[in-house]
C-alpha cells in the first residue's frame, strides 16, 4: 500500500518514522513547507493510505473538503502520538483502512479501535471480502443490504461458479442457484438485486493496424464485452506484441480504462503453448501466428483462452482467464 504519514509534533515524528519503516511510506511534519490543506490534498489524490499521527479532530476536518465516495477514497488512520490507539476514519473495508490499522498495531503495541458494525461483532464482511478476492464490487450501494441482514440475524446466500476454500463463515450460505442469490461473483453480471462482485481476472490481447484509432479499439471492446456479456471491470491488463509498444490509439485505450499495458517478444509469443487461430498476414508483420490470443495465454500467467480471435475494422481480440482460487478469507 502506498502510505502518507503526517505528524504534528516532534514525538509523532518519531513515531510515524518507526511506522514507515516497518510498512513503507512517506513521512512528513506538519509545518510551513508542509501546509495541512496542502498535504492532504496531494495524499488524497496520490496515496493509498493516510496516517495521521496526533488528534482524530484534526483530521476529520483535514480530509472533509476532499471526500468523494467510499469506491474511491483512500484509507485514513489516525494513531495517537503514543502509539496507544490506531482507529481507522475512512474507508474501512473497501480502502482497507480497518486492515492498515490492525497492521500499524502490530507495530505500536497498541489496540485498533474498529468501528464498523460487522467488524465489532465479528460478522462476515462482503466488501472487505470483495477486496482480499480481488474483486470489483459492482453496486456499492447494495454492500449495506448485505450487512443489514447479517447484522439483523438473518442469512446470506453467496454464488459463485468457482469453487470457494476454506470453512463457510457464520450466516453465509453457499448457494448454486445463482437466481435468489444476494451475493454473485461473476464475470457476467445479471439481475437488479443481487450485490455482484467481479473478479479481476481477465487478460485482453489485443493486435490492430498501424495507426489505429482508440475509437476504433474502444468499439471493438465494447461489441466484444456485448456479445459475451462480460463485465468491462473483470479485466485486469492489456497485452500485445512489442512492435505495438508505442502505438497511440492502443496506449490511449488502455489509460481510458485504467489498465496496465504489456508487450512481449515474437520468440516469446511463439513459444506459448496451445492451439491459435494462424495467420499467414500476421506472420510476415510480426514473425509469429497470431497476436491476441498469444499475447492474452501469456499475459494471464498460465490461464486459458475464453475467447478465441475476435476481428474487424483493423483490430483483433482476444480473452484470456487468469487462474482464480477464491477462499473465504475476509481480514487481510
Amino acid at each position: 500500500m502506498n502510505l502518507g504519514f503526517l505528524a504534528f509534533s516532534e514525538r509523532g515524528y518519531q513515531l510515524a518514522q518507526r511506522l514507515a519503516q516497518t510498512l513503507g511510506g512517506e513521512v512528513t511534519r506538519c509545518g510551513a513547507k508542509a501546509p495541512l490543506d496542502q498535504w492532504t490534498r496531494e495524499a488524497f489524490a496520490h496515496r493509498e493510505g493516510l496516517v495521521f499521527v496526533g488528534a482524530a479532530g484534526i483530521a476529520v476536518r483535514a480530509i472533509a473538503p476532499y471526500l468523494r465516495h467510499k469506491t474511491t477514497d483512500p484509507a485514513v488512520v489516525v494513531v495517537d502520538e503514543g502509539g496507544r490507539f490506531v482507529i481507522p476514519i475512512l474507508s474501512g473495508h473497501l480502502g482497507g483502512a480497518n486492515a492498515l490499522a490492525r497492521r500499524l498495531a502490530q507495530v505500536t503495541g497498541g489496540i485498533p479501535v474498529i468501528t464498523t458494525a460487522t467488524d465489532g461483532r465479528g460478522l462476515f464482511a462482503v466488501d472487505t471480502w470483495a477486496k482480499v478476492q480481488n474483486c470489483h464490487v459492482l453496486e456499492p450501494e447494495r454492500i449495506k443490504l448485505v450487512s443489514a441482514r447479517l447484522l439483523s440475524g438473518r442469512s446470506v446466500r453467496v454464488h459463485c461458479p468457482w469453487p470457494i476454500g476454506g470453512e463457510v463463515p457464520e450466516g453465509v450460505i453457499f448457494t448454486k442457484r445463482a437466481e435468489d442469490c444476494h451475493v454473485a461473483v461473476t464475470l457476467s453480471p445479471q439481475g437488479e438485486e443481487a450485490l455482484h462482485l467481479v473478479p479481476k481476472i481477465l487478460v485482453l490481447g489485443v493486435g490492430c493496424r498501424k495507426g489505429t484509432a482508440v475509437e476504433t479499439i474502444e468499439a471493438a471492446f465494447s461489441r466484444l464485452l456485448a456479445q459475451r456479456g462480460l463485465s468491462r471491470q473483470a479485466f485486469c491488463k492489456v497485452c500485445s506484441i512489442d512492435l505495438k509498444g508505442e502505438e497511440g490509439g492502443l496506449l490511449a485505450f488502455c489509460r481510458a480504462n485504467g489498465l496496465p499495458f504489456e508487450t512481449y517478444s515474437p520468440e516469446a509469443l511463439a513459444q506459448v503453448p496451445g492451439t491459435f487461430t494462424p495467420s499467414n498476414f500476421v506472420v510476415q508483420v510480426t514473425g509469429v501466428d497470431n497476436v491476441c490470443e498469444r499475447s492474452a495465454v501469456l499475459g494471464s500467467r498460465g490461464g486459458e483462452l475464453i475467447q478465441k480471435k475476435e476481428k474487424g475494422n483493423g483490430v483483433t481480440l482476444a480473452v484470456a482467464q487468469m487462474p482464480f482460487h477464491p477462499d473465504w478469507r475476509w481480514q487481510e
